[in-house]
């Protein structure tokens, strides 16, 4: 059987794919070839035709991929442009989250969204995949060298081996939060898996918590609800909130006070009349309104109002975030009291609400995280708490 099985478009990239099979010999790899061409006959397809004919490219191997995948195949390695590429995106997909997968493209589109909830290794080519050059044969020689590294791994990673665990969101302006609760859960023998509230971090989390990754979640940094909802500069995760909704749950407002925007120079003009900071060389925080707090804590609401689990949420008035603290630009006691009468009035009265007088990094806040998560995990969960 092969151990490298190999995803290309035969009738444009048949040198380039021979190239690399040539080079996972050369790595002492056995590999297959198996075509994922449009079919087209030579005809140039466009619009709807054409991604029908992507689909169908996808669909036609996948059967044959993932029994592979499933047998003796360690590694799924997709090479291909713009069309080829996509289609692979397809298949590799559809293989398990942590199953070792390889595309080799020129990336002529942003691949963030595609490989946010699976472990996709990017390689990208530099020059075209259009004839073979010094290049791009130093590049497939790097590929076929990764893949046969992957092959010497003894356990192929399968969601169902992983150990469940508790899923924790985070952000660099919650990291004083998030890394004494990781060491104080370790401490308890609990592992923790830590998720970024930003980019695409929250859709792995997303996925994960669906496929049985986690006994628990806390929710710490539910930061994307404004860059969804006020800036426009997210992709809607429509399970984000809701995945994983028979788990026990702890929710906080972690840096659910500012919106997390581009570099300084890019941020409108509006955004940059407010309280803000340049939290990185591609990161400006802007202080959210009264009425934006209040929008995103309502759809925070409703979201945790669908759950079946045991949730609780914990408010701490202290300051939400690294830079709300007494001194920091975006500090606002006013801002977290629109928070917590919005929470007060919008959740469910099953859902605990717990207000704490300190700062999210405080250690009261960490205990009060800990204690929570032992009653939601023992089931026993109380009325609503002030």
């Amino acid at each position: 059987m092969a151990q490298v099985l190999v995803l290309a478009t035969l009738q444009t990239k048949k040198a380039e794919a021979d190239f690399l099979v040539r080079q996972l010999i050369d790595c002492g790899v056995s590999s297959r070839v198996v075509d994922i061409s449009l079919q087209s006959n030579g005809e140039i397809l466009d619009g709807a035709e054409k991604r029908y004919a992507m689909d169908q490219a996808a669909l036609n191997v996948l059967e044959d991929v993932a029994a592979a995948a499933g047998g003796e195949t360690e590694v799924v390695l997709g090479i291909g442009g713009g069309t080829g590429g996509e289609i692979a995106f397809r298949v590799l997909r559809a293989l398990p989250i942590t199953f070792p997968k390889i595309l080799v493209t020129t990336l002529p589109f942003d691949p963030r969204a595609v490989v946010a909830d699976n472990s996709i290794i990017l390689v990208p080519t530099l020059a075209d995949i259009a004839g073979l050059n010094a290049i791009l044969r130093e590049v497939l020689e790097n590929a076929a060298l990764i893949a046969a590294g992957l092959c010497r791994k003894e356990r192929k990673g399968e969601l169902v081996d992983v150990t469940p665990s508790i899923g924790i969101t985070a952000l660099g302006a919650t990291d004083g939060a998030v890394a004494p609760l990781v060491h104080q859960l370790s401490k308890r023998g609990q592992e923790s898996t830590v998720f970024h509230s930003n980019g695409y971090g929250g859709a792995a989390f997303a996925r994960f918590a669906a496929n049985g990754a986690f006994n628990a979640i806390i929710d710490l940094t539910p930061h994307e609800l404004t860059r969804i909802h006020l800036a426009g500069a997210h992709v809607d995760m429509p399970e984000r909130f809701v995945a994983g909704g028979d788990l026990p749950r702890i929710v906080l407002p972690g840096a659910l006070n500012f919106i997390g925007l581009g570099q300084k120079t890019l941020v409108q003009s509006e955004y940059l009349s407010r309280p803000h900071y340049e939290h990185s060389g591609f990161f400006t925080h802007v202080k959210v309104t009264d009425e934006e707090m209040k929008h995103v804590c309502q759809r925070l609401a409703e979201s945790l109002n669908r759950l079946d689990g045991p949730c609780a949420m914990i408010v701490p008035m202290g300051g939400f975030s690294h830079q709300d603290r007494p001194g920091g630009p975006i500090e606002d006691p006013e801002l977290r009291e629109v928070c917590f009468d919005t929470l007060k009035a919008s959740l469910n009265s099953n859902i605990q609400l717990l207000r704490l007088d300190a700062h999210l990094f405080a250690r009261e806040v960490t205990n009060a995280i800990l204690e929570t998560l032992n009653m939601l995990t023992s089931e026993e969960v109380g009325p609503c708490m002030t």
